[in-house]
């Protein structure tokens, strides 16, 4: 396919007054009679988008009563599964995007000594895209491993303006030791830059749209900004309007769209503070202010941030924790009022595990928003979505007994081309989930990484 258009930089942006607005992919940024992929634009959508999701604490279809009515994964392997009944049921509309990998294990989360029995909350997340066992330490020497998301940064993530985003969903600011010997930072994190460098998550929606839109801006500027309700978009009109002047009608239609985009995330954003600084009670007390009392609000307002900051090309990588181990929320939206960590520990009665399956599946129905976002947005000759793999499980299986076999894992998106979905693949007993990871991790051109964690060699997704 060759293309036609008057020629701008992929890393061209509007600039002023502190705020920074990368662009998505136009026409102009083709150059004249150039194949797609041979353009620096598309060498750019050639690297794989990468998700790393936590879903903490395992789920109910993990628990023996759950495996055995199958309440998470489905009867049948292959590709002709039924979703019905299960906590994956919300993911019916996009199974084709989606493989199911069930029977594999995060041992490396288990406890190695005695000192660390009940330790398994500040080893899991540390685990979950390392597969290394944590030192058990409350100090600062901390060491696990290198997690998958920034093996890829490093060799792939070094051209954009941020090499890689963390987000989490619930409070990660803790310091020094938590339990059992162990630091919070173990529990606080799922990215690990390297096996003693973890890094931190970010929560509040506002400080995610700042960095992605506002990094250069003084604190000064942006407070002025946020005082006045200007949006950012404003400080840049001149910019726009030139650069809307000199391109295509495709391109306007173009812009126009990722700029209403822009300014509808911006706007929520300005609700919400302005709701949670109005003085009214509050669901959750101390939360920063562009942090939504609401968990579907605010997992729908950071997956727009991550598809926004994928179309600007700004980062390619994200980590995203969606909980804590330990916490007590309530989410109305599963129809359960038992709180989290309660509803995780539901023994052996029939009804407790059913509702732990129905919060499992409410967080399960957050993803489908997500890939439909991906879905929408076209770059080059591909969408978001075909461009994007994202990692969606956990380390921990049965939360009622805090263990690690049999784990919740999916692998969602078409990594531009290296992941086909629909299909349910039924690991054999004692397989790593490492494996599954190092096989991706090869897939997304790591070939150099031999061994990941605890990995025992390649899966093979042909198996049953």
């Amino acid at each position: 396919m060759v293309l036609t258009g008057k020629h701008l930089s992929r890393r061209t942006a509007l600039k002023g007054l502190g705020a920074t607005i990368g662009l998505p992919l136009l026409d102009a940024m083709l150059p004249v009679r150039r194949l797609f992929a041979q353009t620096e634009a598309g060498a750019a959508a050639s690297r794989t988008r990468l998700v790393c999701i936590e879903q903490v604490h395992g789920a109910a279809g993990c628990s023996p009563f759950g495996a055995a009515n199958f309440l998470w994964n489905p009867k049948d392997t292959g590709a002709n599964y039924d979703l019905t009944g299960t906590s994956l049921s919300p993911m019916e509309p996009f199974r084709r995007h989606m493989t199911i990998v069930s029977n594999t294990d995060a041992r490396m989360a288990e406890a190695m000594a005695p000192p660390e029995v009940g330790g398994d909350h500040f080893r899991s997340s540390a685990v979950m895209f390392t597969h290394t066992h944590p030192r058990q330490t409350e100090g600062s020497d901390v060491h696990v491993g290198t997690s998958l998301d920034q093996f890829y940064v490093q060799r792939f993530g070094q051209d954009t303006p941020i090499p890689s985003m963390q987000l989490s969903i619930e409070p990660v600011d803790q310091s020094g030791g938590c339990a059992y010997g162990y630091a919070c930072v173990y529990t606080d994190t799922i990215s690990w830059a390297a096996p003693d460098e973890p890094l931190p998550m970010v929560r509040d929606p506002r400080m995610v749209f700042e960095l992605l839109f506002g990094a250069g801006g003084t604190p000064d500027e942006r407070a002025e900004r946020q005082a006045t309700d200007k949006s950012i978009l404003d400080l840049l009109t001149r910019q726009m309007n030139s650069l809307m002047k000199s391109v295509s009608a495709s391109d306007r239609r173009r812009l126009d769209q990722y700029a209403t985009n822009i300014r509808e995330v911006e706007q929520r954003i300005q609700r919400i503070e302005a709701r949670n600084l109005s003085g009214d009670s509050r669901e959750l007390p101390g939360a920063p202010a562009g942090v939504p009392d609401s968990f579907d609000e605010h997992v729908k307002l950071m997956f727009d941030l991550q598809v926004l900051a994928f179309q600007s090309d700004t980062t390619r990588v994200f980590s995203f924790k969606m909980g804590r181990d330990g916490s007590g929320r309530v989410y109305p939206g599963s129809g359960v009022s038992t709180g989290f960590h309660n509803a995780s520990h539901h023994g052996t009665a029939e009804k407790a595990i059913r509702d732990f399956a129905a919060i499992n599946k409410f967080h399960v129905s957050m993803l489908p928003y997500f890939l439909g976002k991906l879905q929408d947005a076209t770059e080059g000759d591909a969408t978001l979505l075909d461009r994007t793999l994202i990692f969606y499980g956990s380390p921990m299986a049965n939360g009622n007994v805090h263990n690690h076999r049999n784990c919740p894992l999916v692998i969602l998106g078409g990594g531009n081309g290296i992941h086909q979905g629909g299909t349910h693949v039924k690991a054999k007993d004692d397989t790593p989930m490492a494996n599954v990871m190092l096989t991706m991790m090869h897939r997304l051109g790591l070939h150099e990484i031999q061994t990941f964690g605890d990995s025992t060699g390649e899966f093979s997704f042909a198996s049953a």
